[in-house]
């Protein structure tokens, strides 16, 4: 049985190798704002990245501001979203927390997690994706190739994604919590993909228990 410890040093090896493969690892996520970005994750549940963000250069032109999104009509949102899918609950969701932003929060995204999950359409892999991307503390996201990829090395044995996180937190060193997703999410994309994972060309194959 590998110790916590041992999980640690192969974690963090593999996040090092997987950090010079994928240089220019980041959220592939277009934003400019906090709100933004939230927004935008909002938009990509259960659709690409790829997608949102071209919907939303047109969502935020005609919104330029969390102000604008509260007093928005619903209808409106929903027909510049609705290539997204899941369009109407969406669109809800963004119109709804922008208005609690803007009467809780004195109209600024707020830092916290406790503070973030009262928005509506948020829950942790948003929080924490906007607590490490932009308000820089660490955080661990577990978006669906986190928990495909860190449960296939071994580093959970876990399927929920909160027991993950908490899973992830105990073995990854903090400092490498935010970037550990998007080397992940690279990685998912280009080798360890769901159907054809291509272990052969593999950078991180030896360190890979192949569960």
């Amino acid at each position: 049985m590998e110790t916590i410890s041992e999980k640690t040093l192969r974690a963090t090896e593999i996040f090092k190798i997987l950090e010079k493969t994928y240089p220019d690892a980041c959220c592939s996520l277009d934003f400019g704002t906090p709100h933004q970005l939230m927004v935008s994750t909002i938009l990509a549940a259960q659709c690409t990245d790829e997608r949102v963000n071209k919907v939303t250069p047109t969502l935020f032109e005609k919104y330029p501001s969390i102000k604008s999104f509260a007093e928005a009509d619903l209808a409106e949102i929903e027909e510049i979203v609705k290539s997204t899918g899941f369009y109407r609950n969406k669109a809800k969701n963004i119109i709804a927390s922008a208005k609690k932003i803007m009467n809780d929060f004195d109209g600024e995204v707020p830092s916290s997690m406790e503070e973030l999950l009262l928005l509506p359409g948020i829950g942790r892999k948003t929080a924490n994706l906007l607590l490490g991307d932009v308000f820089g503390i660490p955080s661990v996201v577990v978006d669906t190739h986190v928990k495909r990829i860190s449960y296939k090395m071994g580093l959970t044995k876990n399927t929920d994604p909160e027991k993950i996180e908490h899973d992830l937190r105990k073995v990854l060193p903090e400092n490498i919590y935010t970037n550990f997703n998007h080397v992940i999410v690279f990685h998912g994309r280009a080798v360890c993909k769901a159907r054809t994972s291509q272990c052969s060309i593999c950078p991180v194959l030896e360190l890979c228990p192949k569960i």
